[in-house]
């Protein structure tokens, strides 16, 4: 049989992609608002500063250089008194700055220039220092005071067009933070837009991807319940539903080997062991489970579709047991636990339950499929025909040489006539078709009869309206 390409691995993973990837395209134009805003944000400041800067260090060029220069020259305070050099080193700290933060190249260049031009003003300075120091005419210090203050006056003008500069450039920021809002905006538009497309996308293909499968093996189901074991189905595309279908196949392929067999070795034990393998895929089960699960899966209740799915294979393959009549006391409870799961799901309002068994049981070899049976005769002729949440214990503990398996629930009960009516049916010798009602206890009856001997049969203890308990009994060896 041909096998599809394989392209969604895993429900599970493929949920897990989807949400990553919608997650990410959301975070996405947050992050990149907000490294966009900062930036704007940092340049915002970055020019404030500037311009404060460079208004300061003009104000100090008009006012506190020509002042402390004139009162030098006017005799009010010596050369070495004045604080012409601190403001000078305030000016050249001050442009030093403004080179580093300032990114225009035209700034950078005024800047350039600005410096140029304190060295130069540093220079007057200097020179009317000696000019003090050698006693030189008041009238020649003039000169250079002159010269100082057209320094100042070029500063001061290559100030002024920095400090314009720099506005434009603030007015450039804000149309680029106005601009940049707007593609953001345009994007996370579009984003919301694909992310909703992707939304149903992934819900589609997920859904698709489970709803096929189910209902290729419902059709196998249908085959194989009406005999035709010939049939087989490919393996799906989903990995949690890989193990159903191949369990499925297998399931078909060890019937219809049971039933060659059986019929070459053990007539009588193999029309018991068939209708007990027959049983565990009835249709009516195998119905109700697989529309279990499309429903769960279109409803997006993945994690229970993961489970019902895993419970569900587990429990064809326990079944199959690879052929084995006999199986460790651990794989029957499992069992169980497997088929209680998949009813769970489906009666979770009116079903609760509970296993236990004596752990020094474990290895211990049990006839298989004999615990099952006895559960779904509790869920369906006794839970589900009372009102109100049901009880369900399934249990194995040791009395003395013997290992005593019960199923107890406190559904609808029996009529004491009807109690009696059923343990006849049991010890009489009928035609499966013939039982409609307890055949599934008549089967786990007949089988123990077979397995063990005579003496083991099922045990019925029940009151209406206050549930049941089957139980038996079979030796056991330590």
């Amino acid at each position: 049989m041909k096998r599809k390409k394989e392209k969604i691995k895993s429900i599970q993973k493929t949920l897990w992609f989807f949400y990553i990837l919608i997650l990410t395209l959301m975070i996405i134009p947050a992050v990149c608002s907000m490294a966009i805003t900062q930036h704007h944000t940092n340049q915002y400041n970055q020019i404030i500063k500037n311009v404060s800067r460079a208004n300061t260090i003009n104000q100090i060029i008009k006012q506190d250089i020509s002042s402390e220069i004139w009162e030098i020259v006017a005799g009010k305070k010596s050369f070495a008194e004045g604080r012409q050099y601190e403001i000078l080193l305030a000016i050249e700290n001050g442009i030093s700055d403004m080179l580093t933060t300032t990114d225009l190249k035209d700034n950078k260049q005024k800047l350039e220039v600005a410096n140029r031009a304190e060295k130069t003003l540093k220079k007057y300075i200097d020179l009317l220092g000696n000019q003090i120091k050698s006693n030189t005419p008041v009238s020649v210090q003039e000169e250079t005071l002159e010269e100082i203050r057209g320094c100042c006056s070029l500063m001061d003008d290559i100030f002024a067009d920095f400090i314009v500069a720099e506005i434009e450039t603030l007015s450039k920021t804000n149309d680029s933070i106005l601009h940049s809002s707007i593609l953001l905006l345009i994007i996370q538009i579009l984003i919301v837009i694909f992310v909703v497309f992707l939304a149903f996308f992934s819900m589609s293909t997920i859904s698709e991807s489970i709803r096929n499968p189910i209902h290729s093996m419902e059709v196998l189901s249908t085959k194989i319940a009406s005999g035709d074991l010939d049939s087989r189905i490919e393996r799906p595309n989903v990995k949690e539903l890989d193990n159903l279908s191949d369990n499925l196949n297998s399931m078909a392929g060890k019937i219809k080997g049971l039933i060659e067999a059986n019929i070459r070795e053990q007539k009588n034990l193999q029309k018991e062991e068939m209708k007990t393998l027959q049983a565990q895929i009835t249709p009516h089960f195998l119905y109700n489970t697989f529309d279990t699960i499309i429903w769960l899966a279109e409803s997006g209740q993945t994690e229970q579709v993961v489970e019902i799915t895993k419970a569900f294979s587990n429990f064809f393959r326990i079944s199959l047991s690879k052929g084995h009549d006999w199986i460790p006391i651990e794989q029957e409870f499992e069992h169980v636990k497997s088929y209680l799961t998949v009813q769970k799901i489906r009666y979770r309002d009116i079903l609760n339950y509970s296993i236990d068994f004596d752990e020094r049981l474990s290895g211990t070899m049990v006839l298989k499929l004999t615990l099952q049976p006895l559960v779904e005769n509790a869920i369906y002729h006794g839970i589900k025909n009372k009102r109100g949440r049901g009880n369900l214990k399934v249990s194995a503990k040791i009395e003395g040489s013997d290992i005593v398996f019960s199923v107890e629930d406190n559904g609808k009960g029996f009529t004491e006539e009807r109690l009696e009516q059923v343990k006849a049916e049991l010890k009489a010798e009928k035609q499966p078709d013939d039982l409609k009602v307890v055949y599934g206890l008549y089967n786990v009856n007949k089988r123990l009869n077979l397995y063990y001997d005579k003496s083991v049969n099922l045990e019925i203890k029940s009151e209406l309206d206050k549930g049941t308990v089957v139980s038996f009994k079979i030796p056991w060896s330590k």
